[in-house]
């Protein structure tokens, strides 16, 4: 009995001890590779449940259309003006000078583990969303009157893809080097804003549905934990060797 309740001791302590590195933000397998990896599970699961869901044509699509049709019908010229100058403000040309010049503030400060991020999540992201595009082949809403008219495929929002991974980005790097948390959840929440902003102006001007801008986000918070999470650990694996050897 004795050996039995050591060996179970031993057991719940070892647990602990696994539990407790999970969650020590020193180490490089500790807390910021669990909330990466939560966060990455976590979007990827409401990815797949949007995207069977519009494969399927189940109950999201019809609340995509109803949507879809009264912010059309409830367009105004004065809004239309401004929800056109946001998504022209979020197309690919003015992301990529965004992501540029966030790059050489970066070079420039010398952040290159955040420069490696921006690196990947950004064009990786960009890249990752044109595949899904061409996966799904969704077909934009349509309307007589369109207030803008493309070619191209709805589901996921380029746009939204764009703005979440560049605002991911820029978010990340600000709460990071912030010193209170009031002012962290104050970055997180401009942040969220602003991708909210961005999808509103996509919904509004008909270029895309509800489920297209959401499935945007969330492939884009995944993309964003999987290359945050990534180097975070490749830059805390690096120091720990140098220290070692030192």
């Amino acid at each position: 009995m004795d050996a039995w309740n050591g060996q179970r001791n031993g057991s719940g302590g070892r647990m602990q001890s696994f539990v407790r590195a999970r969650f020590s933000a020193e180490s490089y397998l500790g807390l910021h590779l669990t909330v990466g990896v939560l966060l990455l599970m976590g979007a990827a699961w409401v990815f797949g449940g949007l995207a069977e869901d519009v494969a399927t044509a189940d109950r999201i699509t019809i609340l995509d259309l109803k949507l879809a049709n009264w912010l059309h019908a409830h367009a105004i010229p004065a809004l239309t003006h401004t929800m056109l100058t946001v998504s022209t403000l979020h197309g690919v040309l003015s992301i990529s000078i965004m992501t540029l010049a966030l790059a050489a503030f970066f070079a420039w400060r010398r952040h290159r583990d955040w420069l490696l991020a921006l690196a990947l999540a950004v064009p990786g992201g960009m890249l990752l969303n044109t595949v899904l595009k061409r996966v799904f082949e969704r077909a934009r809403p349509h309307f007589d009157d369109s207030i803008v008219t493309l070619a191209t495929y709805s589901f996921p929002s380029g746009h939204v893809a764009g703005s979440t991974l560049f605002y991911g980005i820029l978010a990340a790097f600000l709460i990071a080097n912030a010193r209170s948390g009031a002012r962290r959840a104050a970055i997180a929440i401009l942040a969220l804003l602003l991708v909210a902003l961005v999808a509103a102006s996509r919904m509004y001007l008909g270029a895309h549905y509800f489920s297209d801008v959401v499935a945007a986000f969330v492939e884009s918070v995944a993309w964003l934990a999987l290359c945050v999470t990534g180097v975070n650990v490749f830059s805390k694996r690096r120091a720990e060797r140098v220290a070692r050897i030192r």
